[in-house]
């Protein structure tokens, strides 16, 4: 239960926060917003296939994340309160709670940016159930590997070129599963059709997630 209040303390914090800068909530909107319009302006009236549709919302997804969500350890950083982070809490509670805000930030940019999306390039979902299954999964494990990224580059000093470099090989499985799952909802792929990608989600972001919590206090108090 200390683990969990501390945890949640670490978010709300955040939280406050990045209301007060609207640092990372301004970057990964823009970024999608610019890109969305920027494809919707250059297709005109074109209708795509599910082939191109689902790749261009996980490459619109994963780019706004890449560039905001390393700003939760750099601004600890910056700001030179890391070090009474590691004095007052665990490591894992810091993991926790950084994760979590940066959840609750993936959340609010697909509940902005999926209506759009959908809108602005006429997409019709077949299986829209599954499809935001796709989304759920794929984004805990984004976030889950954009927090422990983003710790271990918290103190280079190309923090944001490292961040994307360091982040896309690892989310490899889990954007190529995200982009079959959601080709295969767009075109109105049963539950069982879909059941590979969203396994593959699942275990990856377990997988990570417990990586995370294993070597967080290494990568912390380094």
């Amino acid at each position: 239960m200390l683990l969990v209040r501390n945890a949640y303390i670490i978010f709300l914090k955040d939280f406050h926060l990045e209301f007060r800068s609207r640092y990372a909530l301004n970057a990964i909107f823009l970024f999608a917003i610019t890109t969305l319009t920027a494809i919707s302006f250059s297709i005109g009236p074109l209708r795509l296939k599910s082939e191109i549709l689902s790749p261009l919302l996980w490459i619109i997804l994963f780019f706004s994340a890449m560039s905001g969500l390393s700003h939760i350890f750099v601004r600890e950083e910056e700001q030179q309160t890391a070090d009474t982070l590691r004095l007052v809490t665990s490591a894992n509670a810091v993991f926790l709670g950084k994760w979590i805000f940066n959840m609750v930030l993936l959340f609010s940019l697909e509940l902005f940016i999926l209506p759009i999306y959908l809108a602005m390039l006429g997409v019709s979902v077949g299986n829209f159930r599954v499809f935001l299954f796709i989304i759920l999964l794929g984004s805990f494990g984004l976030a889950s590997v954009a927090t422990l990224i983003a710790a271990i580059i918290s103190q280079a000093s190309a923090k944001g070129a490292l961040f994307a470099v360091l982040s896309f090989p690892i989310s490899l499985p889990l954007l190529i599963s995200g982009i079959h799952g959601t080709r295969l909802a767009l075109d109105g792929g049963t539950l069982a059709e879909c059941l590979p990608d969203l396994q593959i989600l699942f275990s990856f972001s377990i997988v990570i997630i417990t990586l995370s919590l294993l070597l967080f206090e290494f990568i912390w108090r380094k």
